[in-house]
């Protein structure tokens, strides 16, 4: 039986009138990503997403950007997790301005998650 604070069988904390309060918990998962891409013709693609499988799935479809379009096939060169939006524009922004060869020494220096 539900009495006020509880669910089931366990106390809630926090619970108000039988409503129970979520804690604040801190997920394991990037809230952000910045991926670099390797073209069909060897170019660098670098962006950056919330919702990496999405966003390479828009990709390969050729509606992700004008860029990638022209350069189907693409492949996923290095996806690295960021913890919030902002930082992974402002990573996204600094792997832009570096020199190609600097991009390649990243791309082998990181490994893409599986």
């Amino acid at each position: 039986m539900l009495t006020p604070g509880t669910i089931g069988r366990e106390p809630v904390q926090g619970g108000v009138q039988g409503v129970a309060l979520r804690r604040r918990t801190r997920t394991t998962m990037p809230q952000a990503w910045v991926y670099l891409l390797r073209c069909r013709d060897g170019s660098l693609y670098t962006g950056w997403t919330v919702d990496l499988e999405r966003r390479l799935a828009s990709h390969r479809s050729g509606i992700a950007s004008r860029y990638t379009a022209s350069r189907l096939p693409i492949e996923l060169a290095l996806a690295i997790p960021m913890p919030d939006r902002t930082t992974a524009r402002r990573e996204e922004a600094r792997i832009k301005r570096l020199t190609r060869q600097a991009k390649l020494a990243l791309v082998g220096s990181r490994r893409t998650p599986a």
